[in-house]
């Protein structure tokens, strides 16, 4: 039996392995996907390796999607350019040898799952967060043709703070996507601090947290007119693209 599965730190957020579990049994594929919380890369994939010698792949997730890199041989020219990789192949060589590739299917989940959202209007996008999710949305979307810019809670150059969204900045950036974990289960009560009352019929929010599905960030854009979405489509896009990643890798 093949084994797949998910590092990060917390997992008991994720859908990933219902989800996989949920396509394994459907298309009658032999193999299993577990979690595998872990608090540092570095440490926990070479255990992982160790312990798990049919382990085929595995996802990333909060917050070593970064962190993992430094652990990999290869990496594809997207993932490099984005700088961030939530899918690994684990190939082994002949004589023990045992290379991880790193690739990115954020990306791919992302921008198809946005793409028919957008309308003329969405020429400049806030992102809330600056973690290696947000990598893979600004590259994202400056391939779909929108200018980012970073919302972060300390200071930065080039990045505004949440302090420096004006009713202009928010007229002026009409996507707003959520990369901040902020809203996720368990702590579904929590929103970001953007000023909701500047919101229009224009503004389109998109929040990659999936975990309440309707969360606080996007109960309250939709009360102003927004329109709101979910990251529970981009989970099963990155998904797909991922097991495409994994099953070329073997081939």
């Amino acid at each position: 039996m093949q084994t797949y599965g998910l590092i990060g730190m917390p997992l008991g957020h994720s859908f990933s392995a219902k989800y996989f579990a949920e396509k394994f049994e459907r298309e009658g594929i032999d193999a299993q996907y577990l979690n595998f919380e872990m608090a540092t890369p570095t440490v926990g994939v070479p255990e992982l390796l160790e312990q798990h010698k049919d382990l085929c792949g595995f996802n990333v997730t909060i917050p070593h999607k970064q962190a993992v890199i430094p652990l990999l041989s290869e990496m594809s020219e997207e993932a490099r350019a984005i700088g961030a990789v939530n899918v690994v192949s684990v190939c082994r060589r002949q004589g023990g040898e045992v290379v991880l590739k790193g690739y990115n299917s954020d990306v791919i989940g992302f921008t198809t799952s946005i793409r028919p959202l957008l309308k003329p209007c969405h020429q400049k996008a806030l992102v809330l967060g600056t973690g290696g999710a947000s990598l893979a949305v600004v590259y994202g979307l400056r391939s779909l043709g929108i200018e980012p810019v970073y919302v972060s809670r300390t200071p930065s150059a080039g990045r505004l703070t949440y302090a420096d969204l004006t009713p202009e900045v928010m007229a002026e950036h009409l996507v707003v996507v959520n990369c901040s974990p902020v809203g996720m289960f368990p702590r579904v009560e929590a929103a970001p601090a953007i000023p909701y009352e500047a919101l229009t019929a224009n503004h389109l929010l998109y929040d990659l947290v999936y975990n309440p599905l309707n969360t606080a960030f996007m109960q309250r854009g939709a009360e102003r007119g927004a329109v709101v979405k979910n990251g529970l489509e981009m989970l099963h896009l990155q998904a797909e693209a991922a097991w495409d990643f994994w099953q070329k890798d073997l081939k």
